[in-house]
Parts: C-alpha cells; structure tokens; sequence
C-alpha cells in the first residue's frame, strides 16, 4: 500500500521481512508490575535468521546495494551485532557475498561471547569475519569499512559498504518509517490508541525512523528512546539530527519537533552491551511472566526502561514496547545469565 511520505515509495527497497507484525498485550507482566496496560508490538517475529528489527532496516539498505549491482556487502558491529547478523542473512538471500568487521566493544573474553550467538549464527551463514581492535570508534570502524571494501574491488567484486557513523545517508531508517505507517494502520484498525512508545535507542536508526514515520502520518504518541549504547546527552542530538536527514532523504519537511526527540539513559550503566540489576529483573519478569525472551544488550535493557515507566503510569494507560529482537545474543551472554537461572544444570 502507498504511504505518500515523501519520496518513501520511490526508494530502493528489497523485501526481507514477515509483516505486518502482531500486537500482542502482555497482562501477566501488567499484573505483576502496576495499574498499566502493557502491550509488545513483535518486531522480534519479521522473520531473516531469528528476526528482528534490522530485517525492515536491511530492505532499504540490500535495496540500493541490488539497485548498485553490488554482488557483497560490507558491515561492522559488535561481535554479538544483530544487525551483522541479520546482513549476512540478508545478503544470502539476495545471491551476495558477505564480509563482517568485529569491534572489541565489550571487554568479553568468554568463549561463549566469542563464539556463540549471533557470531556462530554469522559463520554459519558463511560469512568472512575482520577484526577492529578499536573499540568504540565509529568513524575508525568505517574507515577500516572502506580498506576492506577497496580490497575487494581490487579483486573484481563490487561491495556495498553498511556505515556505522553518521555522515551517511540513514537509508535504514527508512524501514523504521514503513514501520511507524504499520502501527498507525493497527491503531486506526483497532480503534484503540497508546499513551506511549518505547524503543531501543542505540544507532538512532529505528527510534528517529519510527519517530518521524509517525509524525509524518500525523500521530503525536510520545515515544522514548532508551538508551543502550551512549548517554542521552549525545543520543538525542543524534536522533535529532537523523530526523533531519531522514527529512532530506525524502525530499520533504521534517515533522518532528526537537522536543518529539525523548531519550533516557537510566538504565545505560555500567555501559553498552553490560548486565545491571534492572536488566536482569527485565529479562526474567518477561520470560517469565509472557513467555517471551529479550537479550542483555538492547531489548532488555529497553524493557527494564519501560517496566520503569509502567511503574510510574496511572491506571488504564497504555504503553507500547517495541521488541526489536536480539534473542541469538541471550546464548553469547549465557555465562552472564547464570545467576538468573531456576536451578543448576543437568
């Protein structure tokens, strides 16, 4: 169906994802926690090698990488990255090779986070693995990006090359925008409206993209951004300034208000990809309460963030929680995870 926001429907686009995903409520956890109705919008469920919510972020980008006549794509992440993850399913499925940068972003050395997860998922899918031993350097990361796409094309092939600093444009945002039109079509479906939305805030990406595709369509819900990767001193200028360049990418005036841009970091510390007692409580209340599984890194850390808020809300409003997926990461973690286990192993 059309969206009519901006230049959307002209954009390169490759279908990779299950959807439109469900909205389901989560009653037991609403019980457990306060007088808030809690509802999971199931992003984790778009299908591409476990789901998650960079499969809509990947259309766009295999898009103009297929539109380019490229034939490999080039990322970089975390050693757990779901988005590396996910890219090497992507460009499988679209007949291209894959080449993944690991960054040492978490000072981990258990055999299970280095070899497990979404790094065992990556190999499995064939990909070829490089090592960035910079840590957290994004403009470092893509300039090595650029040595080992410039490598490849002295060999005859023609890599796309996934960014990870700004500076480019956020064509995977756009997914987050098709998303927003999604829930606003299962709001009007449902006549039943939400007091709020929360989502992971990391790349910015998903949050400015959801952000402005619900402005763009007119629906001023509140979304907050939870923070897991930088302060939300730093995270809401970054969403600020992809909103605008989200803006320039369609061709259209941006809709969205500094004051739209809501990003919290309470539950960051000690730092990205690190366990803390609220994340924990997160993970295990909502495995154990709705049977559903968030990971350490993103989605637990933004469900203890909107367990938070529904602590803080009054009876009957209706908060929304985007799942974003990661769930591969939960078997990279396992060794952190032990102390919230029922009972000893078999």
């Amino acid at each position: 169906m059309p969206m009519n926001i901006g230049d959307l429907d002209k954009m390169p686009r490759a279908r990779l994802s299950h959807g439109p995903t469900p909205i389901e409520q989560m009653p037991n956890l609403a019980a457990h926690i306060g007088a808030a109705d809690l509802f999971i919008k199931r992003d984790d469920c778009t299908g591409l090698a476990m789901g998650g919510n960079k499969a809509r972020q990947l259309e766009f980008y295999i898009g103009q990488a297929v539109a380019q006549q490229a034939d490999t794509i080039v990322i970089t992440g975390a050693v757990q990255s779901n988005f590396t993850r996910m890219a090497a399913a992507a460009a499988r499925k679209s007949g291209m090779d894959i080449h993944i940068q690991l960054e040492s972003r978490v000072a981990k050395t258990s055999p299970m986070y280095l070899n497990s997860g979404n790094l065992l998922l990556s190999r499995l899918l064939g990909a070829t693995l490089h090592r960035f031993s910079g840590g957290e350097d994004e403009l470092g990361a893509d300039m090595q990006l650029e040595n080992i796409a410039a490598n490849l094309r002295d060999t005859g092939k023609v890599p796309y090359v996934i960014h990870l600093a700004q500076g480019h444009p956020p064509f995977g945002a756009l997914g987050y925008v098709v998303a927003a039109h999604e829930i606003n079509q299962q709001i009007v479906a449902s006549a039943q409206s939400y007091d709020e939305i929360c989502v992971a805030s990391g790349s910015g990406a998903t949050h400015a993209g959801l952000l402005f595709g619900l402005r763009a369509v007119g629906n001023m819900t509140p979304v907050k951004g939870i923070c897991v990767r930088r302060a939300a001193s730093l995270q809401g200028p970054r969403v600020t300034q992809l909103c605008q360049k989200i803006a320039e990418l369609l061709n259209m005036e941006n809709p969205v208000r500094d004051d739209d841009v809501d990003v919290n970091d309470t539950v960051l510390a000690p730092g990205y990809g690190m366990l803390n007692d609220a994340v924990s409580e997160a993970i295990t209340l909502t495995a154990q309460k709705e049977g559903i599984l968030v990971d350490p890194v993103y989605t637990g850390k933004t469900m203890a963030g909107f367990l938070k808020r529904a602590r803080q809300a009054s009876a009957g409003q209706r908060l929304l929680f985007i799942h974003t997926g990661g769930q591969p990461a939960v078997f990279g973690y396992g060794s952190d995870l032990t102390h919230l286990l029922s009972d000893s192993p078999l």
